[in-house]
This record gives structure tokens, C-alpha cells and sequence, in this order.
């Protein structure tokens, strides 16, 4: 497929209090709006069934699982996954998941048009910290109720196209792009739920949070010479507030479509996925001109050493 109609469903604040059928529903009333104006692949925000609860700290952790889903679908999402396949629309969204085993973690899926999950990622770049720290003007305890993924950046084809996804904060690091590039990719989402303040920075507010949002976005996708989508989870939160900025990126790292608000909003795009091979056969054509042999330092160290 050459040409397909994507889009974004951003999604303004959710309330503690808000259920999870409740939620559901403002998703599908977005798909519902998608579908009318053509749109074959969805993506919604990161955590999108529940608020941002990391930034709550409870000393047992446990208190919290009723945030996290055992199961996917389940009772209250299946009526999404039914929506998209009697539109045959594709679709990514995110959520809290606990596993059989104990193990919690910050999970978006790959849905086909046929209603199947075929590819599972979990984030991996978690942002953050693990204990209270009074400090801050807010909390953000991500360390503390989610693991570092294990899936590593893998890739999928759906809908003719090769599709990948990121969460939130690994859309800032670009070795979370050059993998999924390295595998061809033409698509990526990346859902996200971020914080307006800088919480130990008074300088860094929103204007500049939405500018390196979109400098990470652009440069990935013009790095990769792929589609980006990264949509919100945004607006007033239980008294906090997260910035919007929804947009999709070309393969040459522009914005083609933007959220106008700071609720439920969907952009939309007509993607020309040919677009995607011209970066890749030419500035980014990987095997012409990447140098691994000197790329060691990258796997090799994790932090900083001054060696001089």
C-alpha cells in the first residue's frame, strides 16, 4: 500500500474517577469520526484508559494495580476492538499492564484491521524516579510502579505498511528510532502523557516542552525517513496539567497535521508511503554509509565517562 489515510486521536484529560467504559467510549467516538473521513490506521495516547497515576505516591505499590489490565481485550475494551474491525481500521493504543507473573509495565499494542493484537511493545526509556522526593513541584513515579520494557523496538507489517511504536520519553532517545529504522521502518506512534512543568526546572514550561517534544519527533522521523504519529493524552488531570502538541511528522521531518485543543481531537494525514524509500535509498541509506565500527561506545557504556 502506497497511500493510506493515518491519523491521531488525542484525548484530553481522564479523571480518577472516570471508568474505564466511560473512557472507551470518548475512544470510539473518535474512531467513529476517523472512520468517516477514510482514516485506516488509528493511534491513541500512551496509559490511555486510566489518568496518569505515577504522579501519586502510595507506600505500597500494590494500592495501584487496579490501574493495570490483566488482560487485553478484555470486557471493557472489547467493544473498541469490535468497532475497528467492522470498520476494518488498524489501530495503536496504550495501557497499564500486569502480567501473570507480578511483572507491571507500560504497554502500547499493534491492533490489525481484523481486531488481532499483532505486536506488543513495552516502554523502555522510563523517566522519572522511584521514591518521593520533596523537592519536586510534582511527582512523576514512573521508576516506581513500571519495569524498563523487555520487547526492545521491534517492527510489524500491517496494512502493507511497517509499522513500530515508542512510548512517551523514548521518542527523545534516538537509539529508539535508528532501530526500528534499521528494520525499514515507515510508521511510527508514540503515544504519550506529559507533564507542562519541568518539576525541577521553574524555567522549562511548556513552550519549551512542546518544542523538544516536536525537535524529538521531527528528528526521528527525518532520521529514518519514516512517518511519525505522536498523539496526547492532555489538559486539566486531576488537577495537573499535560501539554497537547499532537502532530504527525512526514519522512522528511515536517509537520503535516497538528491538534488545534487540549481535549478530544483527531488530525489527520494522507501518508504517501513511497515517500518513505527516497531518505532511505539516499542521505539515510544505512548500508552505503553507516560506520559501526565506530559506534561501539553506544551499547558499550550506559553513562558518561571523561576519559580526558
Amino acid at each position: 500500500m502506497s497511500k493510506m489515510i493515518i491519523g491521531g486521536a488525542q484525548i484530553g484529560g481522564i479523571q480518577k474517577d472516570e471508568t474505564r467504559e466511560e473512557v472507551v467510549a470518548r475512544m470510539i467516538a473518535l474512531m467513529d469520526e476517523a472512520h468517516g473521513k477514510g482514516v485506516k490506521y488509528l493511534a491513541y495516547p500512551e496509559m490511555t484508559l486510566t489518568t496518569f497515576f505515577p504522579r501519586f505516591y502510595v507506600e505500597d505499590r500494590a494500592e495501584f494495580d487496579h490501574w493495570f489490565e490483566t488482560e487485553m481485550p478484555n470486557a471493557a475494551t472489547r467493544p473498541l476492538f469490535d468497532r475497528a474491525r467492522e470498520y476494518g481500521m488498524g489501530f495503536t493504543f496504550g495501557y497499564c499492564e500486569l502480567t501473570p507473573e507480578g511483572q507491571h509495565f507500560n504497554t502500547s499494542v499493534i491492533v490489525s484491521p481484523e481486531g488481532e493484537i499483532i505486536l506488543k511493545y513495552r516502554k523502555t526509556h522510563l523517566p522519572g524516579h522511584s521514591e518521593y522526593e520533596p523537592e519536586r513541584t510534582h511527582q512523576h513515579l514512573e521508576k516506581r510502579y513500571f519495569l524498563p520494557g523487555d520487547t526492545g523496538f521491534n517492527v510489524v507489517r500491517n496494512q502493507g505498511v511497517i509499522m513500530g511504536m515508542s512510548i512517551c520519553n523514548d521518542r527523545r532517545w534516538p537509539e529508539s528510532w535508528r532501530v526500528m529504522g534499521l528494520q525499514g521502518v515507515e510508521l511510527v506512534t508514540i503515544g504519550y502523557n506529559t507533564p507542562s512543568q519541568n518539576n525541577l526546572s521553574a524555567e522549562e514550561g511548556i513552550e519549551r516542552r512542546v518544542y523538544h517534544h516536536e525537535l524529538s519527533v521531527c528528528a526521528g522521523a527525518y532520521q529514518n525517513s519514516t512517518y511519525a504519529v505522536a498523539v496526547a493524552k492532555c489538559g486539566m488531570e486531576d488537577g495537573n496539567h499535560m501539554f497537547a502538541g499532537s502532530i504527525i511528522v512526514d519522512p522528511d521531518g515536517f509537520v503535516v497535521a497538528r491538534a488545534e485543543g487540549e481535549g478530544d481531537e483527531l488530525i489527520t494525514h494522507e501518508a504517501d508511503f513511497a515517500k518513505c524509500a527516497f531518505g532511505k535509498s539516499t542521505v539515510f541509506n544505512f548500508a552505503a554509509h553507516r560506520r559501526t565500527e565506530h559506534y561501539g561506545l553506544i551499547c558499550e557504556r550506559t553513562g558518561v565517562q571523561i576519559d580526558v
